[in-house]
């Protein structure tokens, strides 16, 4: 089972859920896709930290066998090819490795090159695996590293995905049998809510609701929750002991016991959702 957290924007509690619903399951794989800023290893700190590179390929002219037939660069999509001055340019900012322009060239003039773009950091957090991807500053797409830290999974993966709605998080919940979309019950965090579920629609997810930090009931929330068939799975009140507990860069789930009867129950209920 593939579980992924998502949120609209930053500070809204995904990787809170996450981390805390990796510690209920036990034995369980939790992957940090938050490759631009991973800080789901601050509260279960993994011991026994292995690392690897991860490498995405460009391609790389061979001057002497190009005729300047422009193929590769009419078949480029993202537009990482041109033609300047009878030679060819690669911007590897845009490139998505794909090996298209490689397939295409009739004198075999492409080959590939790796340009690493991250690391993958595996370990372990009692029974829970935890991996985290990290992209090397600068880059401009993680999508490479979310890739790589995808293939690792286990009878219980839980996914932290980056927040927003853009190709990272899409890739990131490609897979999951299930979406759980954090919201802020404010009138902002209600606005980047409706963003994350359209995309779970768009991509045909089943996904239910975590309300983070509610005081009291934000009604056009609920209204939209009710109108749309979108259960709300759990309520985590805003509360100066998981506040201070998170602080100190600890799962609440093994700090508290308000804490651990929420996430298991919230466990329990999104098994009842698949």
């Amino acid at each position: 089972m593939k579980i992924a957290c998502l949120s609209g924007k930053g500070g809204a509690g995904k990787t809170l859920i996450a981390v805390n619903l990796a510690a209920a399951a036990g034995n369980a794989t939790y992957i940090d896709c938050d490759v631009e800023e991973p800080n789901g290893k601050i509260f279960l700190k993994p011991d026994n930290v292995q690392k690897s590179i991860v490498n995405m390929l460009l391609p790389e002219f061979d001057g002497q066998k190009c005729t300047g037939c422009r193929k590769c660069v009419e078949f480029c999509r993202f537009h990482a090819l041109m033609y300047i001055r009878e030679k060819p340019v690669v911007f590897p900012e845009v490139c998505h490795s794909c090996g298209g322009c490689k397939l295409v060239c009739p004198e075999n003039a492409i080959k590939e090159k790796k340009k690493p773009v991250g690391i993958v950091e595996t370990g372990k957090h009692n029974d829970i695996c935890v991996v985290t991807g990290v992209l090397n500053p600068g880059e401009a797409s993680g999508i490479p590293v979310i890739q790589e830290v995808l293939k690792q999974e286990g009878d219980i993966t839980v996914i932290d995905c980056p927040p927003g709605s853009a190709c990272s998080v899409m890739e990131s919940i490609m897979d999951a049998d299930y979406c759980i979309l954090v919201a802020e019950p404010t009138s902002f965090g209600f606005h980047n809510f409706k963003m994350i579920y359209e995309l779970t629609q768009l991509l045909g997810k089943k996904s239910g609701v975590v309300i983070n930090k509610q005081d009291s009931p934000y009604e056009p929330l609920e209204a939209f929750c009710e109108e749309n068939g979108v259960p709300i799975l759990a309520r985590i009140p805003y509360s100066e002991e998981i506040a201070s507990i998170a602080a100190k860069g600890k799962a609440v789930y093994e700090e508290s016991e308000t804490a651990a009867v929420i996430f298991s129950e919230l466990l329990e209920k999104i098994g009842g959702e698949l």
